[in-house]
């Protein structure tokens, strides 16, 4: 049976624990034919990003016309977009409707700190999106307010719904909930609360890439928004118990996104 094909719009992570790479590796661990459109290349390891090259929007726009040509893509996922002209090319592609289920994790902080985006990238994109996925810094970011309880969590996504996404899921992995990674979910059918016990390590690299990666999939399958971000996150739960003790690079490492430790 031939497999279903998802896009992944992003930055390439030479550590491979993150954007493209990881996304090609969620796609493909979860059943998923996986194509790319590189938006930006990056220097960065398990320690950090050392340096950040974005592409020149008609490059990006070749990329992404020459998939769409010869592809039925079923759902597409954004990750860093590095500038907004490059926002703006990709957003020129999902208002003439060429990019379905589209999936927009905001990428605006790298794990390690270092700023990949900016918000008025993201801001370009979000009325678009079927689902957005920004974590509690970058729903701070986007909101301008602050964002550290689940109580603000749920505040932030009911606001960015209102700007355009037809479901928003604040993901609060960094934010303190009783020894709960609790994520928010909010769209047309109201406020949900999502929970799981907290993965307690620092291999976290690419969990929000990877959580986007994984929606993207499911509802390219066919799930609806609610299935698809809950699947999603036990999917995420289990690809950071796998990689808990593992030892690549001296950082915060990256995932199992294949279960080659269960």
């Amino acid at each position: 049976m031939t497999p279903t094909t998802v896009l992944t719009v992003a930055g390439s992570d030479s550590g491979g624990g993150a954007g493209i790479q990881a996304d090609l590796k969620v796609f493909a661990a979860l059943g998923a034919y996986g194509t790319s459109v590189l938006t930006a290349v990056t220097a960065q390891n398990t320690r950090g990003v050392d340096a950040v090259l974005p592409l020149p929007p008609q490059t990006v726009t070749d990329q992404l016309d020459s998939v769409l040509s010869d592809f039925a893509v079923r759902a597409v996922k954004t990750g860093m977009l590095g500038t907004p002209a490059v926002a703006g090319a990709i957003a020129d592609a999902a208002a003439a409707g060429r990019l379905p289920q589209l999936v927009v994790d905001p990428v605006l902080v790298a794990t390690s700190g270092h700023r990949l985006g900016v918000v008025e990238a993201v801001e370009r994109l979000l009325p678009y999106a079927r689902v957005a996925t920004p974590n509690s810094a970058e729903a701070a970011a986007l909101t301008g307010a602050p964002v550290t309880s689940v109580a603000e969590m749920a505040t932030a996504a009911r606001a960015l719904a209102a700007g355009g996404p037809e479901w928003v899921v604040v993901t609060g992995g960094d934010v303190d909930a009783d020894g709960e990674a609790v994520d928010v979910l909010h769209g047309p059918d109201g406020t949900t609360v999502l929970r799981a016990p907290r993965v307690p390590t620092r291999h976290t690299h690419g969990t929000g890439c990877s959580f986007s990666a994984a929606t993207a999939v499911r509802l390219a399958l066919g799930d609806p928004v609610p299935a698809a971000v809950s699947a999603a996150k036990e999917y995420v739960t289990r690809a950071l118990t796998g990689a808990q003790g593992w030892k690549l690079g001296a950082g915060r490492g990256p995932l199992d996104h294949f279960g080659w430790s269960a």
